[in-house]
């Protein structure tokens, strides 16, 4: 074969014309791979697998929780209990209640504003309920009054 390649460089039917006609070969132990399965073998991959994540995650900024002050207390305890006679009135007024809502994944969190309806006001267990609505109807969202920083 070394002087076919010699004296013909570019022509491969006679450098490869022992084998250019034979039909290819079907093995009958693997199973043919899927064009995906092919292309996964040659696709880009993370060394560090959850590193950009990480690197992501530590980047995210968090609030730290705010200490109110004792007069700040008193004006919100002030306003959930004319909240509590109203709803024991039977009206179930909508208000917007400023919140903190620690983070899962590593210290701090944020402050929610939501704008809901009360349900109920649990002086026992030191929380509100509220009534969100949803595309198909109503769930209750439940906020600590620790967690409240302002009810208008």
């Amino acid at each position: 074969m070394s002087n076919k390649m010699i004296n013909n460089k570019h022509d491969a039917r006679i450098i490869y014309g022992d084998i250019i006609d034979m039909p290819h070969h079907i093995s009958k132990t693997h199973p043919h791979m899927s064009l995906y399965d092919r292309a996964a073998q040659f696709a880009p991959f993370a060394a560090l697998t959850g590193y950009e994540d990480m690197i992501n995650e530590e980047a995210r900024i968090t609030d730290s929780a705010k200490i109110l002050e004792e007069s700040m207390k008193e004006v919100l305890s002030q306003k959930l209990n004319v909240l509590s006679d109203t709803i024991k009135n039977g009206t179930f007024p909508s208000v917007s209640i400023t919140y903190f809502v620690s983070d899962t994944s590593k210290a701090g969190g944020k402050y929610v504003t939501v704008n809901e309806q009360i349900k109920k006001i649990d002086s026992v267990h030191q929380k509100i309920i509220l009534m969100k609505k949803t595309g198909i109807g109503q769930i209750n969202e439940t906020i600590d009054f620790a967690d409240i920083t302002d009810i208008q």
